[in-house]
């Protein structure tokens, strides 16, 4: 990560952490905003608010050839690997400059260029991918490891506990980690299982396995060098960051399933906030530093909307681009074809 806007002084992990997370906590501001403008594509946005420790720790410990998968609710994660914010939100908004030329949309984000293996609605859908992925690095010696993101309620799907078996019976360089927001939709975690140790279920399977608490995204981004650097010797691993998703399952979800007491105890739980006042308290960096940060932060976002809104929608003779191979004929549309049938007729 570099210090894109640099505070005086700035030389510390903590530094780099916190401008990290403080991006991320102002784009996902930001796409929520463009999704209430009605300007997003499709209908559903699922937000990382209060998230930020867990996808800036981890792609903290990863190395440039590694690769990842993400679930719904991956923004942050992809940004705190190094995407272009911009490209991003254009992405989100369905537009032709968007990473995947506007037909991904929020749910389904992908880069290979920043192994961004692909982006997944479907619940712990990505999570197998790693697998594949992990087993091409070990082969081909490329020393990368595959990181697989979901959510708590992705540990309720036997495609988890198959690919943890896989991983371990083969020694590949794969890390699983499950950023648990205590909610599966609306589901409590303590309400779905009865160990809420999520990682005591990988050292059943060989894999190396630890829990922290996502207040604390130094201590994020240790346990994810732990558990990455043992992946990329050989012995796979499993990453639980306990947090608190601030908003409901998506955009329009006002989460009745929980109290107004208990949301106002979760967002105490916030690591942006955390971590700027460990940066004052230590003299790392004062008010008037990061008030100046923030600023710029704030600056760098707002352009992504502007940049968004004034992006074009991916041409219609682009609908077949990335689906068929490129070297055979385009299918025919159904209005083309009857017109054709009935000609002869």
């Amino acid at each position: 990560m570099t210090l894109q806007h640099p505070i005086p002084g700035s030389n510390t992990d903590l530094h780099r952490l916190y401008q990290e997370m403080r991006r991320v906590r102002s784009f996902e501001e930001r796409v929520g905003e463009l999704f209430v403008r009605g300007q997003t594509a499709g209908s559903m946005l699922h937000l990382s608010i209060g998230e930020e420790s867990a996808a800036v720790g981890v792609c903290a410990a990863m190395q440039p050839q590694d690769t990842f998968t993400t679930h719904h609710r991956g923004h942050g994660i992809f940004l705190a690997r190094g995407a272009d914010p911009s490209r991003m939100m254009a992405e989100i908004g369905g537009k032709e400059a968007g990473y995947c030329h506007g037909k991904g949309g929020s749910m389904h984000i992908a880069d290979m260029g920043l192994g961004h293996l692909g982006a997944n609605a479907i619940v712990g859908g990505g999570i197998p991918t790693v697998v594949g992925a992990g087993l091409a690095a070990k082969h081909k010696k490329t020393g990368a490891v595959s990181v697989a993101f979901f959510g708590d309620g992705a540990t309720g799907q036997g495609i988890l506990y198959e690919s943890m078996n896989m991983a371990a019976l083969w020694g590949l360089p794969v890390v699983f980690c499950c950023i648990n927001n205590q909610y599966g939709m609306g589901t409590r975690i303590d309400q779905a299982t009865a160990n809420t140790r999520l990682h005591e279920r990988a050292l059943a399977f060989g894999l190396n396995g630890e829990t922290v608490d996502g207040l604390d995204v130094e201590a994020v981004t240790a346990a994810a060098r732990r558990i990455v650097d043992a992946a990329r010797a050989g012995k796979p691993g499993f990453l639980a960051v306990d947090c608190y998703r601030f908003y409901g399952h998506a955009r329009k979800d006002k989460s009745p399933y929980r109290d107004a007491a208990e949301e106002e105890a979760g967002r105490q739980k916030d690591p942006v906030a955390h971590a700027r006042a460990r940066l004052i308290a230590a003299g790392l960096a004062t008010e008037a530093d990061l008030a100046t940060l923030d600023a710029a932060i704030d600056a760098e976002m707002d352009a992504t909307i502007d940049f968004t809104i004034a992006q074009t929608e991916p041409p219609l003779s682009s609908m077949f681009r990335d689906v068929y191979d490129p070297t055979e004929p385009e299918p025919e549309p159904v209005r083309t074809r009857l017109d054709r049938v009935l000609a002869r007729e």
